[in-house]
């Protein structure tokens, strides 16, 4: 399980998910605050609660140096993480979560999110929430699907 860090740091798909399954509160009640950059809100297209914070990169030069590699929204939520020591990045793309990866850095997707939920009590089982997102174009593998239910200890 992760633990409580200072800062948790989002990406456009862990929002997009669970706005369009009616599950965003989770994200506030796990960690009550959540930050993002400008580039994620816009690409989000819809307007953030207010317990969402908007913070922008202050080194542009790596974020266009991520940008050779993954897309925008990605390459401003890992070089903001790079900024703050003890964040965690909400990821969800496996080539942005390798990039993350070879840079040392904290990470968890939407999946890892659901199971912390649980886990912590706020939601009860993390099946009828997997089984919203699978009715999405969100893919989840068989494999991974298992394995979200051991962590969960619902099987």
């Amino acid at each position: 399980m992760l633990p409580t860090p200072k800062t948790i740091i989002s990406d456009t798909s862990c929002f997009i998910i669970l706005s369009n399954i009616g599950e965003f509160d989770i994200l506030q009640k796990l960690f009550g605050e959540i930050i993002t950059t400008s580039i994620i809100a816009e690409e989000f297209g819809e307007t953030l609660p207010d317990w969402v914070k908007i913070q922008n990169v202050s080194d542009k030069l790596k974020m266009q140096i991520l940008e050779l590699q993954i897309d925008r929204g990605e390459s401003s939520a890992i070089a903001l993480a790079l900024e703050i020591p003890e964040s965690i990045l909400i990821l969800d793309d496996y080539k942005a979560r390798k990039v993350a990866e070879n840079l040392g850095l904290n990470f968890t997707g939407t999946i890892g999110i659901i199971i912390k939920a649980k886990l912590e009590n706020i939601i009860p089982s993390i099946k009828p929430i997997l089984d919203k997102i699978k009715q999405t174009n969100f893919r989840i593998s068989a494999e991974i699907e298992l394995q979200a239910y051991k962590e969960a200890k619902e099987i």
